[in-house]
């Protein structure tokens, strides 16, 4: 099996509901998030790709528009605003462009990271 990645960066804010209300994701607060978007495949195609990085610039183009310096919770809803939500929201909007995505993993922090595989 071949496999591909690739990472992007944006920042954001959100807050988390129906957490104490001394946790700190409680608050209003950001992140610098790094998206990486996984691809496999057992077979190259003719260029020797499993899929050509520029084709997944259209991810890139949609994190800038849509999440870069936006408040989350504004952008999917208050519900849906955590790391796994973001790499399952990810994923599905990557799967439909490209076959072969095999996984989504968000990083909030260098130390933390949800991942969505089916």
């Amino acid at each position: 099996m071949f496999t591909i990645w690739k990472e992007y960066h944006f920042s954001a804010s959100h807050q988390l509901f129906g957490l104490a209300e001394n946790h700190p994701c409680a608050r209003l607060h950001g992140h610098n998030y790094v998206v990486e978007v996984e691809l496999q495949s057992p077979t190259l195609g003719p260029s020797g790709f499993v899929r050509d990085y520029r084709e997944l610039d259209a991810l890139k183009t949609y994190i800038d528009d849509v999440f870069d310096h936006r408040h989350i919770n504004d952008v999917l809803g208050d519900d849906k605003t955590t790391s796994e939500h973001l790499a399952k929201h990810f994923y599905d909007w990557c799967k439909e462009k490209w076959p072969e995505v095999s996984a989504v993993r968000v990083r909030e922090t260098p130390k933390t990271c949800a991942e969505y595989r089916p």
